[in-house]
């Protein structure tokens, strides 16, 4: 049996590697699987990182793991041989990548830093993606001795995404995400016209394939419990630009939460309404409205960290329109008085 080493950087790559099983040493602790793949299996492009993942060639803990799995210490990682910096390297993210979200970040500091996410833009590579916001970052900052995704969003959603600059950072995070330590309010445009005050949906959410291999998530009793609270901020004619705090971050949680309650999100073309969505085309909406608003960190030993990203153009020149139409909607309803 291959003997079992700390995880440390390989300074010598053979073409073709062997088995090997790495012990995840506690300063890796919290890194996702397919970051510490690339650094363990230098010169392997990562689509091949992530085949070996699908395939269940890599093994964590003697089972298989998929692609956002975080290491904890201890764990035993399985290598499977493979080759090694024989590839042609993979292009890295564009130029203009790098700049665009250069230009969104909106806070930072020795510890994190936030960017207003661009809708469209995925958080990492994968599935199809060549690269996401972390890669396109660190090749923006070659220097930069550590960065790491904190938490996801959607790639339809944009908004503030919080990255770490320490791993001593991430971990804070992590357990602050855990329990009740982060407070994360979106901004959704939802068709109809909500009630007001708080309205709370507790609904199990469960993940499921369809045929043609599209993921999708629905309520269902045997999911995961979720839980969103939606607050009407302005209500139109027709829609309601609401608030909504989650204290769960199920993957599309708010999109479906939205529609289960009878108030699908604009642009939504997995979970929302084929006719609005038309509609609202007609006023500028050529994407999904859910923004993820603003985002608060209770540091255990420094003041919190408070920060809003504004709403993008596109979405802010939507509810203007809105708005127009209302005060003529009010106009002609006192012209009927």
């Amino acid at each position: 049996m291959p003997a079992v080493t700390d995880s440390k950087p390989i300074s010598e790559v053979p073409a073709t590697s062997r088995v090997r099983r790495v012990r995840v040493a506690p300063d890796d602790a919290g890194q996702r699987i397919d970051n510490f793949l690339l650094r363990e299996l230098k010169g392997v492009p990562k689509s091949r990182i992530y085949r070996l993942l699908r395939k269940g060639e890599v093994r964590v803990n003697g089972g298989r793991c998929d692609a956002v799995y975080r290491l904890q210490a201890g764990d035993e990682v399985r290598l499977p041989p493979v080759r090694q910096g024989l590839d042609e390297p993979e292009p890295g993210p564009s130029a203009g990548l790098q700049a665009r979200l250069a230009a969104a970040v909106i806070y930072e500091d020795d510890r994190v830093l936030v960017l207003n996410k661009p809708a469209g833009v995925a958080v990492h590579g994968g599935s199809g993606i060549a690269h996401g916001v972390i890669e396109a970052l660190r090749a923006a900052r070659p220097n930069a001795p550590f960065l790491e995704l904190v938490h996801r969003l959607d790639r339809d959603t944009s908004g503030c995404l919080l990255i770490a600059k320490k791993r001593s950072a991430l971990r804070v995070l992590h357990e602050l995400f855990r329990g009740d330590g982060v407070d994360k309010r979106y901004l959704a445009l939802l068709s109809g016209r909500l009630p007001r005050g708080r309205i709370p949906v507790e609904a199990a959410l469960d993940r499921f394939q369809l045929q043609g291999g599209e993921r999708m998530v629905r309520v269902a009793e045997e999911g995961k419990a979720s839980r969103s609270v939606f607050r009407a901020v302005q209500r139109f004619p027709d829609y309601t630009l609401a608030e909504v705090e989650i204290s769960t971050g199920r993957t599309h949680q708010i999109r479906v939460h939205a529609a289960h309650l009878g108030h699908p999100i604009g642009g939504d073309e997995k979970y929302g309404d084929k006719t609005i969505n038309k509609a609202l085309r007609t006023i500028g909406l050529r994407r999904l409205f859910l923004h993820a608003h603003s985002l608060t960190v209770a540091w255990p030993d420094a003041a919190p960290l408070q920060v809003t990203a504004p709403l993008a153009e596109d979405l802010a020149r939507v509810i203007e329109r809105l708005e127009k139409g209302n005060h003529e909607h009010e106009r002609a309803e006192r012209g009927t008085e």
